[in-house]
């Protein structure tokens, strides 16, 4: 059994992106309905630049499936560019602050920075939304559910009750431009983005990942690298223009003494079929994960996008020919692209759960994983003598 991973290859004005996701069990059927889907919402969101117009990203298998179903190989996906011209795009020599123009100009040993932001753009987090897409059909078959949306942007701050349902999430938040279950504080969102257009400015803000369904004890202690809320942090981390990430309660726990950080037990026979074994907690400061493992309660993840580095107006810079100050360079962006970030931490969060769940319930076929989850579900509800 292979573990599940994934690689990216592309550029953003090459001809195509790729990915290659391997590890998925044979007999999965490919949703590729959902999977195109998630690449529409993330081409949407107020805020977003002229280069989502030209793009209308749709993946096409090349490997895989026989018949859309999983045959236990690597499933290749493409996304082709219609605004492909890296070649005929121009130089760079400005770098723009808060780019990989300069450090990847000066690692790579060269003066022009579109070798650098050709790979380094946002506009590779496009794969990343078809490989999680397919995780997270995955995790549905077992009732997890994994939902991101935008709880502020700029100074505007979303109120979303902890209780929502994943439904009534999900329903509020495609009711709106900005991808926010709040209606009140998406109409405050979308005039922070027009101010900063109007400006000739960039905002950034706020998106949470909630995720519903899993048992405990996905994720591990015994080794610091398997460790789940490591393990999630790193892949949202990893997104472009991600500066924090935190679980639960995060930094807030700096603020609070012990007796209103650590979330207690009841014990409710009812729920002994749910997924959280009849184990409830009062609270959820731990956003659903305890010692690198989940402990039944709903994860919930939040990570902070920086504004884009990309302003109609310019920031100082120096020419990296002359060694001459100038303002740096324009490529065509987006004003605000939280919305769609959050498409893609929804997905890259799925991406990271479905790989701990496979490690869990190891199998190279969907039913050898349906029944070590049966399995597994069974023994746990057994402990303590019920």
């Amino acid at each position: 059994m292979a573990i599940l991973d994934y690689r990216t290859a592309g550029e953003s004005h090459g001809q195509a992106l790729l990915t290659i996701v391997e590890g998925l069990p044979a007999g999965l059927t490919l949703d590729l309905g959902a999977v195109n889907e998630a690449l529409r919402r993330r081409q949407g969101g107020y805020g977003r630049g002229k280069r989502m117009a030209i793009e209308k990203d749709r993946a096409t298998v090349l490997s895989g499936i026989r018949n859309g179903v999983t045959i236990g190989s690597p499933l290749a996906m493409e996304l082709r560019n219609k605004d492909w011209r890296i070649d005929e795009a121009p130089t760079i020599n400005r770098p723009r602050p808060g780019h990989a123009d300069f450090a990847g100009s000066v690692k790579w040993l060269t003066t022009d920075c579109r070798c650098v932001l050709e790979r380094a753009s946002a506009r590779e987090t496009a794969v990343r939304v078809a490989a999680g897409s397919v995780a997270a059909s995955l995790l549905r078959l077992f009732a997890v559910d994994v939902v991101g949306f935008v709880v502020q942007i700029g100074d505007a701050k979303a109120d979303v009750p902890e209780d929502a349902a994943p439904t009534a999430l999900r329903s509020a938040r495609d009711a709106n431009d900005v991808y926010c279950p709040d209606a009140a504080a998406a109409e405050a969102m979308i005039d922070a983005i027009t101010a900063a257009q109007r400006q000739k400015d960039t905002i950034g803000g706020i998106v949470e990942v909630r995720v519903s369904g899993l048992p405990p004890g996905i994720g591990s202690c015994a080794r610091w690298q398997d460790r789940l809320d490591g393990r999630l942090m790193a892949a949202v981390g990893s997104i472009q223009a991600f500066k924090g990430v935190e679980i639960g309660l995060g930094f807030g726990c700096a603020q609070r003494p012990g007796s209103r950080v650590h979330d207690e037990f009841d014990f409710v026979p009812d729920q002994r079929e749910s997924a959280n074994l009849g184990f409830v907690r009062r609270t959820n400061h731990a956003g659903g994960i305890e010692g690198g493992m989940t402990n039944g309660m709903p994860i919930i993840l939040r990570g902070v996008m920086k504004p884009i580095s990309t302003l109609q107006r310019g920031l100082d810079s120096v020419n990296l020919e002359t060694l001459r100050p100038e303002r740096s360079d324009y490529e065509r962006s987006d004003i605000c692209a939280v919305p769609a970030a959050s498409v893609v931490v929804e997905n890259v969060v799925a991406f990271e759960i479905a790989r701990a769940f496979l490690e869990k319930f190891a199998g190279d076929t969907m039913s050898e994983l349906h029944a070590a989850y049966d399995f597994y579900m069974a023994s746990a509800r057994g402990l303590g003598g019920a």
